[in-house]
This record gives C-alpha cells, sequence and structure tokens, in this order.
C-alpha cells in the first residue's frame, strides 16, 4: 500500500496535543487527564497530566474481560534448558495477582521499588507486570552484571524488595546468581527488607533465613488464598519503572518511564511502526534487562493483545545457527525484532543459509534491527535468504521507542541502505554543529531533538534532575542531545554515523569505556589507560584496553593483561566483552593533557585520520600503531 508516513508525520507537526489525544483513547484510563500535556509541569513539561492508570490493567486485565482470556500471552522457549511454557492472559492474571499479594505480605506497596535481577524467564516479566499492578516501581538489572554494578543500582534506588533466581544459564554455564545478589547486598549502603528467590532446577541456593524468601512457595501459598488484587491507580506522570544506562562518568543513569505515556506511545509503535495486530505472534529476541525488553518483550506486545516470545537462548550454538528459524516456524511468529549482531552471528555460521531451508517462514512477514548501526551487508543477506522487509531502526534507551524508523503500518517507505528512515511522529529532528547553529542536507552533526520530547520519553533521570538537564538539555538549549552524530539527507532520511562520547556498543549494549577505565586503572601495575571501542564484526564493537605500566614493572606482560581481562570481568560483568588489552609505552595525549581516544580508535580500525593539531608528540602514535600491528 501507499505510505500515510508524510501524512501522518504532518498531522502529529500541525497538532502535537490532538496527535497524542487521539493515540491515547487506545488505553483504558480510570480517569481521563486534565491536559494531554502541561508545559509547565517537571522539565520539559508532562504528558497526560491528571489521569489516573494501571499499565497492568492494560496488559493483562481488560484482555480477560474483553475476550482474549485464553490466548497465549507469553511463550517461553528455553533451547537452553530444553523448557518451553505457554501463559494464557488469563494465567498472567492469577500470576500477578499472587505475586502483587507475595510482594504487598512483605510491605511493598505504591511508590515503593523493586529491584528484579533475573534470568529470561516468565517469572521475570510476571515480576514487571506484578510490580505495575500494585503501584512499585521496578528495576530490572540484567542478570550478567557482577555485583558492584548491582550494588550501585540497589543504593541510588534504595529498594525495599528484590525478586531474583538461583542462576542464570548460558550455553556452556551456570551461572551462579545468588552469591553476586548477596555480595551487592553485603556492600551496598541501601538493605532491602526482603528477597525473593526462584530456585531453578540446574542450581538451587541456600537461602538466609528472615531475608530470602522461595517464589515457589510463597506464590503457591498466595494461589491457594486466591484473593484478588485490584490494580492500584497511579498518575499517568508516576513512575513506573527505573532501568540503569551507563554514564560516561562509570556512575550509571536511572532513566525514569512513566506510566500514562509510556502505554500511549508503545501501543501506538505495535500497529503504526511494527504492522502487528492483536493476536499475532512477535519476537523481540533481546534481553529483560534492556530496554528493548523492556518496551517490546513485556509491555508494547502485551498492551496490543498480541502473543509475545520470551526467548532462553542465542542466535547460534543453542544448538546451531537455525534456532531462530526453528522457534519463528514452531510459534508462528509473524514480526522479529533483533540486534544485528544477532545476524552476523547466524551469518558467519550459515553463509549460504542452509538451516533457513529447513523450516517453514512462509508466515513470517518482517524484520526489524536495533542496537547498533545495521551494516549493508548484513541486511543484505538477511534480504536475500529470507525474504522479507528488513528494517533497520534507531531509538534508545532514553526514548523507549522508535525516534527514526520505517512504518511498516502506515505503508513501507523505500529502504535507504545505512539510514534508519524517517523520524516518527513526536520527534522533530535536527542537526546542530557543536555551536549549536542548523547545518544543511548532508552535513555531519550533533543529532538532536527539539523539545519536548514526545510520550514515552524519559522525564527525568530518578534522583538527579540537575545531571539529567546536564547530560541531555544543557548543551543545545531547546533541544534533546542524543549524543550521536550523522546527518538528514534531502529527502529527510536520517543517518546515524557515530557516537560522540565515549559510550561504546557491543553486541547492541551500551556501555561506558570510562567505567572500564576506571576498573582497569585500579590494577597494581597500571599507571594510566585508555579503552576505546574498536570494530568487531560480530557484536559491532569491542573494547580494547591501552595499558601504560608503572616504572619498574618486570612481570610478564601476558599475565597482567589476563588479569585486567578478569578483573572487567569481575568488576563489571561479563556482558563487557572486554577480552583485549595491549601494553604500551605511552598514551597519545594533547598539550592539555586529553587521551586522544578518537584517533587512537581510527588507527585501530585502519580508518583514515588526521594528525590532531594539539597533539603533545606525534611519535606516540606510530608507537600504538606498532603495537597494533604486532597484535594482528
Amino acid at each position: 500500500m501507499a505510505s500515510k508516513y508524510a501524512e501522518v508525520y504532518q498531522g502529529w507537526q500541525d497538532n502535537p496535543e490532538g496527535f497524542w489525544a487521539e493515540a491515547a483513547k487506545e488505553i483504558d484510563w480510570f480517569t481521563p487527564a486534565s491536559k494531554t500535556f502541561d508545559a509547565n509541569e517537571g522539565v520539559y513539561g508532562r504528558w497526560f497530566t491528571g489521569a489516573t492508570c494501571n499499565t497492568c490493567y492494560n496488559c493483562v486485565d481488560r484482555h480477560v474481560e474483553n475476550g482474549r482470556a485464553d490466548q497465549p500471552a507469553i511463550i517461553y522457549d528455553s533451547p537452553i534448558t530444553g523448557n518451553k511454557k505457554t501463559l494464557t492472559y488469563r494465567d498472567l492474571l492469577i500470576e500477578t495477582q499472587a505475586l502483587g499479594n507475595v510482594m504487598k505480605s512483605k510491605g511493598v506497596g505504591k511508590g515503593d521499588r523493586v529491584i528484579i535481577y533475573m534470568p529470561m524467564v516468565p517469572e521475570a516479566a510476571i515480576a514487571m507486570l506484578a510490580c505495575a499492578r500494585i503501584g512499585a516501581i521496578h528495576s530490572v538489572v540484567f542478570g550478567g552484571f557482577a555485583a558492584a554494578e548491582l550494588a550501585t543500582r540497589i543504593d541510588d534506588s534504595s529498594p525495599k524488595f528484590i525478586i531474583s533466581a538461583s542462576c542464570g544459564i548460558e550455553p556452556n554455564r551456570v551461572v551462579s546468581y545468588k552469591p553476586l545478589l548477596d555480595e551487592a547486598i553485603e556492600i551496598s549502603n541501601n538493605k532491602p527488607q526482603a528477597t525473593l528467590i526462584l530456585q531453578r532446577e540446574e542450581e538451587t541456593c541456600d537461602l538466609l533465613a528472615g531475608r530470602d524468601f522461595d517464589y515457589s512457595d510463597e506464590m503457591a501459598k498466595a494461589r491457594e488464598a486466591a484473593d484478588s488484587l485490584p490494580c492500584e491507580p497511579v498518575l499517568a506522570t508516576d513512575p513506573l519503572y527505573v532501568l540503569y544506562t551507563s554514564g560516561t562518568t562509570g556512575q550509571p543513569k536511572g532513566v525514569i518511564r512513566d506510566n500514562g505515556g509510556h502505554m500511549v506511545a508503545l501501543k501506538w509503535s505495535m500497529k503504526a511502526i511494527y504492522d502487528v495486530d492483536p493476536g499475532e505472534v512477535y519476537w523481540a529476541a533481546s534481553d529483560v534487562g534492556w530496554v528493548v525488553g523492556h518496551s517490546y518483550i513485556v509491555y508494547a506486545p502485551l498492551l496490543h493483545g498480541a502473543t509475545t516470545i520470551l526467548f532462553e537462548g542465542k542466535p547460534v550454538g543453542t544448538p546451531d545457527a537455525g534456532t531462530f528459524w526453528r522457534v519463528i516456524e514452531e510459534h508462528k511468529v509473524e514480526t522479529l525484532f533483533t540486534a544485528p549482531t544477532a545476524f552476523r552471528a547466524i551469518k558467519g555460521q550459515d553463509p549460504e543459509g542452509e538451516f533457513i531451508k529447513k523450516y517453514d517462514l512462509s508466515h513470517f512477514r518482517n524484520l526489524f534491527l536495533a542496537g547498533e548501526r545495521a551494516d549493508p551487508d548484513t541486511i543484505h543477506w538477511a534480504e536475500r535468504m529470507l525474504g522479507v522487509p528488513v528494517i533497520d531502526h534507531w531509538w534508545q534507551t532514553e526514548t523507549g521507542w522508535t525516534i527514526a524508523g520505517n512504518p511498516m503500518g502506515l505503508g513501507k517507505l523505500p529502504i535507504k541502505y545505512g539510514s534508519p528512515t524517517v523520524p516518527m511522529p513526536g520527534y522533530h529532528m535536527e542537526v546542530l554543529d557543536d555551536e549549536g547553529n542548523p547545518l544543511a542536507a548532508g552535513e555531519l552533526g550533533n543529532i538532536v531533538v527539539k523539545m519536548p520530547l514526545p510520550p514515552g520519553c524519559l522525564p527525568t533521570l530518578w534522583n538527579a534532575e540537575e545531571r539529567f538537564k546536564s547530560a541531555y538539555l544543557s548543551e543545545f538549549p531547546g533541544y534533546y542531545q542524543t549524543a550521536d552524530a550523522g546527518f538528514i539527507d534531502e529527502d529527510g532520511y536520517l543517518f546515524i554515523m557515530a557516537r560522540t562520547d565515549d559510550i561504546i556498543n557491543v553486541a547492541g549494549h551500551r556501555l561506558s569505556t570510562g567505567g572500564m577505565e576506571e576498573v582497569v586503572a585500579a590494577h597494581k601495575d597500571v599507571a594510566e589507560c585508555a579503552v576505546v571501542g574498536i570494530a568487531d564484526e560480530m557484536k559491532g564493537q569491542s573494547p580494547c584496553g591501552f595499558l601504560v605500566l608503572n616504572a619498574g614493572v618486570n612481570r610478564d606482560h601476558e599475565d597482567i593483561k589476563k588479569e585486567v581481562v578478569q578483573l572487567v570481568r569481575e568488576k563489571i560483568g561479563p556482558v563487557a566483552a572486554f577480552k583485549k588489552a595491549l601494553v604500551v609505552k605511552r598514551l597519545p595525549k594533547t598539550r592539555s593533557g586529553k587521551i586522544l581516544r578518537s584517533t587512537m580508535q581510527k588507527i585501530a580500525d585502519g580508518m583514515e585520520w588526521k594528525m590532531p593539531a594539539t597533539i603533545d608528540d606525534p611519535a606516540i602514535l606510530d608507537e600504538i600503531k606498532e603495537v597494533l600491528e604486532q597484535q594482528s
């Protein structure tokens, strides 16, 4: 069909409040908003002020009431453990009521924080929804994070309650969660009142009397009691969750998502962007610890009355490069959303698509990619092998949903490889130079969004309003700074070219090199260091540490490098994918002492680079090149 994008986008531009007021009719409200947008509330204004609602009600209860009680809501598929399970919307209602009652019995109420430190199991999604049901604010922490990282989130959010599991399962190992959780609580200043532990068959754990409670036991008692639990009315502007994203200082930023605007934006996106209808099967192959998991494994599909896949596995190795196609065939998936990294891994193991030929994918309609830039080679391969549209789109933890994409439900726009296509309603995009002046079409600069941000985006950071302003709003007054660089072409297509700060993108996960540097610098033999993201065919980027050792250190360099790699794994976690460290004599710096990380990255990637005018000693770059050449 011909695309209605231009008409819809113009409609939003002509009447932003009217556009979102119309979209809000898709949500069930307890009381309507007094204002669709109140410019005088919060840092830059708030959406749907005065309205009361409940996200769990919209994801679960209303579907049970309106004829979807027996429709699958969540399909759990774990090739790692061999377990599969289907939860209907009625099942979800029973489970969220039971877990909500368990939490209330432990003193958790409206506005309290609950940390969820879980693997990819249905109980993780149930925990999120149960928190929403009682008005508690959840903060999901990815199970791959180390104790120190978990502790920073405990200290920042001050949770009253933590829901966790005995372990997570990786393809070749079991990851014990309970010792990490115990250590995190031990070293944190804010202690939770209680924890609820899901014991998994693959590894159980000891429970601490008085603090730890068994998930299965507590849930069985709650189900037997069968106490109904109405959804707690909350303000549309009340927080639904806090999700921590890496900060350039290594101190994580707690992105707040509100209830009302979040529901409106996500519900609109399911049809308009992803072209999914209620009742269809939608799969976001991500993790609940990341924003994609929040938005498109749990909330958006359930708000829409679709069936969502919760997958505990990997694109390759569980057991082979055909696992995605097996899931799509078996569960009749219409739409898949994953990271380009996953397809690079599949392509690497099955370049001719032999596994694809083994499965019936006739019902599969669309593939969406996001998380890092989708390189044209990967897109071309997927198009050729699958015979469906492959759609790149771009958004951030902070926005919670698509900034720029190809809205398939409005009619597909022509694809330009390397571009996530065009801005969505709510996002007025511009490209500015470093002084804040608008740039012409095709000119590379800072990608910004004209304020206010649309519904669903962060209103501020948790307990850090000044940091929110300084991180996102102060450099270009009147605009939200995406911290991405790129350009807009003459057709209005956006091209994202690079980050403008030192956050690197490893397999779709935003990680702070500054945080890694803090860990590396703590090694007793390291005088100073720099961590840069270098191009990686599989992951997009991989961190590489350049180490300058203390004078007089005469230990084997290989031993030191191994220790540094292990240190990052312990302090940040395997998710950092930090596997490469190089010992160098000196680091290249400006005369003012700033390390020239960008130049080092270009040299490592074999890109064209210019000698920085402010470099203190140009000979150092030759030394860096020599070390890199020896390692290649």
